[in-house]
């Protein structure tokens, strides 16, 4: 770990109302923000780390908490980029050749960090599973599964949950990491789990979507999706909302654990990869058929449609009247929250498959150049480098 500037600290157990503390922005996995951004941002600035950023960043008294493919977890002052601190990830294997040639080699970091009290937490592609100090980045702990671990982490008063491509869910005290539980699956989980009334609800790559209870992991039901999903299943009321490989979105009833609803893209059959948004009238999430695909949440039927030029992975985000999400086409978008139409667009040069983060007035998102991108009011700043 090396700490590159000095952060006057406040402890703060309590999250703001701006605050985005983990992956979709809440503990039901929504993707509704609850800052606000300009209708057209400004780039702020720009943190280059050198590799892929697939993590979604967390963003919590303005700091900025992400990882990247070089197995590092930055904090980044939200006003102008600066270092806080960066952790590297213990490395758990080496490059092949003498022992005296080899080299560690760090895991990448898909797993979006949650912040929880005063810890940061995230998962990482050798199994491994941290708890790091939000004032420094030391480590408090860490817990190791059988696979990697690309389900981003969420937490549920003293406890976090995540899934790995062990095919388990976990549930881990958050003070000391020991496993409180873990639920089986019948294939890898890479969706992340939402938690909601003392549920937690985790689509699985065994074509189940999970309910299973929070206090000891029994399961309550395991509906069929009917094909293999990768996305996180956002909890509104007493329905799930979530996409499948199978070209289809589902809107599952929490109380009969059947399915309400069912929409198929007729026009092009492509996984729906990316997790949706889900407001109170809609439900709005982008697709490997470059579209952005907006259904009504009560029936499913199309509202609208938003086409890219290339595959969105990127899980949107609502703020106010706007719909923000990246493409491989190397573009973030800023759509109109009820027509779908093009409002802002920001040419980032390469492909955006990691989602946008909304708080402190500020959207962040990372790049596959490894590019933090930091947009808010006011000009942009000289872009810094790692």
């Amino acid at each position: 770990m090396t700490t590159i500037t000095t952060l006057v600290w406040m402890t703060a157990a309590v999250l703001g109302p701006s605050d985005w503390p983990s992956f979709r922005g809440n503990e039901r996995l929504t993707g509704v923000a609850t800052s606000t951004v300009p209708d057209k941002p400004a780039l702020r600035w720009k943190f280059s780390a050198g590799e892929p950023i697939g993590s979604s960043a967390a963003i919590v008294d303005g700091v900025v908490y992400v990882g990247c493919d070089n197995g590092t977890l930055y904090a980044l002052k939200l006003s102008d980029g600066g270092v806080v601190w960066a952790a590297k990830t213990p490395a758990s294997r080496t490059t092949s050749g003498p022992a005296s040639t080899s080299q560690a080699i760090p895991p990448t970091i898909q797993s979006s960090p949650a912040v929880c009290g005063d810890l940061v937490l995230y998962g990482d592609e050798d199994g491994g599973f941290h708890a790091l100090n939000r004032a420094d980045g030391t480590r408090r702990w860490s817990f190791r599964s059988e696979a990697e671990n690309i389900s981003s982490p969420i937490c549920s008063g003293d406890r976090v949950v995540f899934g790995s491509y062990d095919g388990n869910v976990y549930c881990l005290k958050l003070t000391d990491g020991s496993l409180l539980w873990k639920h089986l699956t019948d294939g890898r989980v890479h969706g992340s789990a939402g938690v909601s009334d003392g549920k937690v609800v985790v689509a699985g790559c065994d074509q189940k979507l999970h309910v299973l209870q929070l206090s000891d992991g029994k399961s309550i039901a395991a509906v069929d999706l009917g094909s293999v999903s990768g996305c996180s299943a956002a909890i509104v009321d007493d329905a799930v909302y979530v996409g499948t490989f199978g070209n289809d979105v589902l809107a599952i009833d929490l109380k009969r654990n059947e399915r309400r609803w069912t929409f198929t893209n007729k026009d092009r059959d492509f996984p729906f990869y990316a997790s949706a948004a889900v407001t109170e009238e809609l439900v709005i999430i982008g697709s490997r058929d470059k579209f952005v695909h907006a259904l009504d949440r009560k029936t499913g039927k199309p509202r609208w449609q938003f086409r890219t030029r290339g595959r969105v992975d990127s899980s949107p985000v609502v703020a106010a009247d706007r719909v923000w999400v990246g493409s491989s086409d190397g573009n973030v978008y800023g759509l109109d929250l009820r027509s779908g139409e093009e409002r802002w667009r920001y040419e980032a040069g390469s492909p955006v498959t990691a989602s946008p983060a909304v708080g402190g007035g500020c959207l962040v998102i990372g790049t596959e150049d490894g590019d933090i991108l930091c947009f808010g009011e006011g000009p942009g700043r000289p872009p810094s480098r790692n």
